[in-house]
């Protein structure tokens, strides 16, 4: 008759797609937003750091490269919490009805 196993992989897939792509669309948003703040009260540190421990002539480089990895951190920090928290939603509203 009907493949309810397959049927219900290309749903999962769908479902899992969606989730991933909402996730990336809600991390970027959230790393544009936050991004300036925590590089802004931590890039004179890190820099202050980074002159003491390895010479200086490297400002630029160092605010610029902290800038890159505090964007990644914060954009793929909210990705992982963000897709965690749609699939445990759904899960609670599967089970929910289920």
């Amino acid at each position: 008759m009907f493949n309810s196993n397959e049927q219900r992989g290309k749903r999962q897939k769908v479902f899992m797609s969606s989730v991933e792509a909402l996730a990336n669309i809600l991390a970027f948003v959230a790393a544009f937003f936050a991004t300036p703040e925590v590089f802004g009260r931590t890039v004179g540190w890190v820099v202050t750091y980074t002159a003491a421990r390895y010479g200086t002539g490297f400002e630029d480089f160092t605010a610029f490269g902290w800038f890159a990895v505090t964007g990644l951190l914060i954009f793929f920090g909210a990705r992982a919490t963000i897709s965690t928290a749609i699939v445990a939603a759904g899960l609670a509203v599967a089970v929910r009805f289920v």
